[in-house]
């Protein structure tokens, strides 16, 4: 995609997602940036945009609800492609992006999950799971929003890791029991088998 349409953003605010979500009878999660602020209870740094998590098996769906209101964009490969009404999704397609019709500005991001029966899989490793019960939480306004930890693994896992990232992690590790962190640092290892340049950071707060 090009760089002017990944400057035309225009996000919704924490509530106004849950606005939109509250009709849509399917799991939603806020992810991204914002999803380690809520955790957090506190705006650690300035958001470009606002992301949020969906079960694949519920995408269409959410196209159903949201078709009549919004325009929806498959991303993929620097591309946004228009994502058709009762279009079934390749499963290589996971990035979905959002703005009102008659808008020129992006109002959010939709990423679709990858499960295997009642388990959530990290598509970029599908060896680690775990329960789809497991991996979100709520803040004391009801908002769901996904894992800390979790958050971090999509992070930390791309193939590139921008400032934001590491940021996100710096500010989470402090606030992560060790449990939480040695799954991240094991989930990391299991993708990266030849090192991950974050592990000497989480193995500093052991």
């Amino acid at each position: 995609m090009s760089d002017n349409e990944e400057m035309l953003w225009k996000p919704l605010s924490i509530t106004e997602i849950k606005n939109v979500f509250s009709a849509i009878p399917i799991q939603w999660w806020i992810a991204g940036g914002w999803a380690i602020d809520i955790y957090l209870q506190k705006i650690t740094r300035a958001h470009d945009d606002i992301d949020s998590v969906i079960l694949r098996t519920d995408h269409l769906i959410l196209h159903q609800y949201l078709n009549s209101e919004w325009e929806l964009f498959i991303a993929y490969k620097g591309q946004l492609v228009p994502w058709n009404k009762n279009e079934q999704l390749n499963p290589h397609f996971d990035d979905i992006w959002v703005k009102k019709k008659g808008e020129s500005t992006w109002a959010f991001q939709v990423m679709l999950l990858d499960t295997e029966g009642m388990d959530w899989i990290y598509k970029r490793k599908n060896t680690i799971r775990k329960s789809i019960k497991d991996i979100g939480l709520k803040s004391l306004s009801g908002i769901p929003f996904l894992k800390p930890e979790i958050q971090l693994l999509y992070k930390g896992g791309s193939s590139v890791i921008r400032e934001k990232d590491v940021y996100d992690l710096k500010n989470i590790l402090p606030n992560l029991n060790a449990n939480k962190r040695l799954w991240l640092k094991e989930s990391l290892n299991i993708q990266n088998p030849n090192g991950h340049k974050w592990i000497e950071m989480i193995d500093s707060y052991f």
